[in-house]
C-alpha cells in the first residue's frame, strides 16, 4: 500500500478552504514484530492500526502530529506514515498554517504536512474514503516504478531488513534527513 500511496492526492478542507498535496514520501510500519511501530506499545494505536484499512492513525511526536493510513492485509497490523507532499491548492492557508515563506518547508516532513494542512487527533480513526469528515485521498499522478526509490526508514535506531521508506526520485519536496543504517 505504501507504494500505492505515491501520486496520491491528500485533501482537507479547513475554514471552507480545499487544502491538497501530492504524496512524494512514505514509510511503512508493521505490527508488534516491528521494532519502530507505534502498535508494540498497545493500546489506541495498536486497535487502530489493527482495525479497518484506510482510516486515519494520528498521534504526536515530539510536538507535532504524525499522518499516517491504516493499511495491512487481512488479519495483521500495519500503517503507512505519509512524510512528505508536494502542496498543490490553498497555499496561502499553509503558509499561515506554518508560517514559514519557503514553498518547500511547507510540507516536506511529516509535522510540517500536518501543521500546514491543519491535521489533528480531531482526525483520528476517520475513513479517508469518504469526504464526510474533511480529510481524504483521492488520484493524483502516476508515478512510475523507475521513479520509486527505496530506502530504510528515518529516525529510526532499530530498523527491519527491509527499506520501508518509498519517495518519488528528484522530488523537491522530499524530507532531506539521512536514514539511519539498520541494526
Amino acid at each position: 500500500m505504501a507504494r500505492k500511496l505515491l501520486g496520491k492526492l491528500l485533501v482537507r478542507v479547513w475554514q471552507g478552504r480545499r487544502l491538497s498535496g501530492v504524496i512524494v514520501e512514505v514509510e511503512a510500519y508493521y505490527g508488534a514484530d516491528d521494532p519502530a511501530s507505534r502498535a508494540r506499545r498497545g493500546g489506541d494505536l495498536a486497535r487502530v492500526m489493527a482495525g479497518e484499512c484506510g482510516r486515519a492513525l494520528i498521534y504526536g511526536v515530539h510536538g507535532k502530529w504524525l499522518f499516517n493510513v491504516v493499511a495491512h492485509e487481512p488479519g495483521r497490523v500495519g500503517a503507512v506514515l505519509v512524510r512528505a507532499l508536494e502542496p498543490r491548492e490553498g497555499i496561502d492557508l499553509m503558509y499561515g498554517n506554518r508560517g514559514v515563506r519557503d514553498l518547500r518547508l511547507l510540507t516536506s516532513g511529516p509535522g510540517r504536512l500536518t501543521q500546514a494542512l491543519a491535521i489533528d487527533k480531531s482526525l483520528h480513526g476517520r475513513p479517508l474514503y469518504t469526504t464526510r469528515y474533511g480529510l481524504w485521498i483521492e488520484p493524483g499522478i502516476e508515478v512510475s516504478e523507475g521513479e520509486v526509490v527505496r530506502s530504510y526508514r528515518i529516525g529510526v535506531s532499530q530498523d527491519l531488513s527491509v527499506p520501508l521508506r518509498l519517495y518519488i526520485r528528484g522530488n523537491p519536496f522530499v524530507s532531506r534527513a539521512r536514514p539511519r543504517r539498520r541494526a
